[in-house]
């Protein structure tokens, strides 16, 4: 498995003096103006209406660093190979506490810091992938596995990888248990085609565009794009309190990830399928009318993710409505990042609402074609 071919290829620039030590107020603003998806995909507004609290995100990866912008929302996590500080709080390479930053940096006072699409969310980091290296098919998998047992709300996979037996097995009970899982098209030129597990059914394969709204040279095409989201020259933190600038589908995907914390949080009771369909369903459509491999069913919308009027998949899918005298919102974790969702959540959540409203996604995925017309109007 390779990790250098998903994301950081060209990225991983740390930028030279920007150390977490005392610096000028114009100075720590500079780094949220270089955040150019944050503007482009209207996240003001968007957390206006949610941040993503009670939502636990798992970043299996290069381990995630204490960053003075991110440390509120770091849970414990795992090291599932050896190296790392001993529960996924420790990062040497910079990639992981990247991700990390862009799903649910906090920031500082005053907006200064870099902030994440959803600030309240919480980090479960999961360290396999060794510094500079390519982490182990088999070590993703026993990520993935952890994130499962932990109760993960959502699981961002910035990586390509071997589509091994066990990691299939692994990505498909996650599926199974309710949790969305993001994941990485891939890189040009080490892939030309969508890797996996972007390419497993029910993953978001996320595919990547720049500033201008156009597709990043960089992200690979296929049949299995679902959404994109911004990948190039994407700023965010890194470690010893430093930032980077990234480009590549692994930004895009992190992204994507902070997404679907917002739609989770605002509605903890719908299905895991059903978010991914209010991710799709409310996306601007880019390029050829409808879906196509470039663009998917577009560039994601989070304000209409959130706000929109989305159908929903089968006539048997839940909706985000809660039972009668249920909770009204996401149970909060506690502090040990158990990340557990409530006994009314796991109860309203039962496995063949899951079942039915994952096989609606299934069969509303095959049916949607490139000629379908398009759900909103392109920017």
């Amino acid at each position: 498995m390779t990790r250098n071919l998903f994301c950081g290829i060209i990225a991983l620039a740390v930028v030279a003096g920007l150390a977490a030590t005392p610096q000028k107020p114009n100075l720590i603003d500079h780094h949220r103006a270089q955040q150019w998806h944050l503007p482009y995909l209207n996240a003001s507004a968007a957390q206006q209406i949610s941040q993503g609290a009670g939502v636990v995100v798992a970043v299996p990866d290069s381990g995630v660093d204490r960053h003075p912008d991110l440390i509120q929302n770091l849970l414990p996590g795992v090291d599932i190979i050896r190296g790392g500080g001993g529960d996924g709080r420790e990062d040497r390479d910079g990639h992981g506490t990247g991700m990390a930053g862009l799903i649910a940096a906090h920031g500082k006072k005053n907006n200064r810091g870099t902030l994440g699409i959803a600030p309240r969310a919480k980090i479960l980091p999961i360290f396999y992938s060794p510094p500079r290296k390519d982490g182990d098919v088999d070590d993703l998998a026993a990520g993935v596995e952890y994130a499962t047992a932990r109760n993960a709300d959502i699981i961002s996979i910035s990586a390509v990888a071997e589509a091994s037996v066990r990691l299939q097995r692994a990505v498909r009970a996650a599926l199974s248990a309710n949790i969305v899982i993001v994941a990485a098209s891939g890189n040009r030129p080490n892939l030309s085609s969508v890797g996996y597990p972007a390419s497993e059914r029910g993953v978001i394969a996320v595919g990547g565009i720049g500033p201008d709204g156009k597709h990043a040279s960089i992200s690979v095409s296929g049949p299995e794009i679902d959404v994109v989201a911004p990948a190039v020259d994407i700023y965010s933190t890194s470690i010893d309190g430093k930032y980077r600038k990234g480009t590549g589908t692994s930004d895009a995907t992190a992204i994507v990830a902070g997404a679907a914390a917002l739609v989770r949080s605002k509605y903890p009771y719908l299905p895991a399928a059903e978010v991914v369909h209010r991710l799709t369903a409310t996306a601007v459509d880019k390029g050829p009318p409808g879906r196509d491999d470039e663009y998917g069913y577009g560039v994601i919308d989070l304000v209409a993710a959130l706000t929109a009027d989305v159908p929903p998949l089968g006539f048997e899918s839940a909706t985000a409505v809660p039972p009668s005298g249920g909770a009204t919102g996401a149970a909060a974790r506690p502090a040990g990042g158990d990340g557990g969702r409530g006994a009314a959540a796991r109860g309203w959540a039962t496995l063949g609402v899951i079942v039915a409203a994952g096989c609606g996604f299934l069969v509303w995925r095959r049916r949607r074609r490139a000629d379908d017309p398009p759900p909103r109007i392109s920017r």
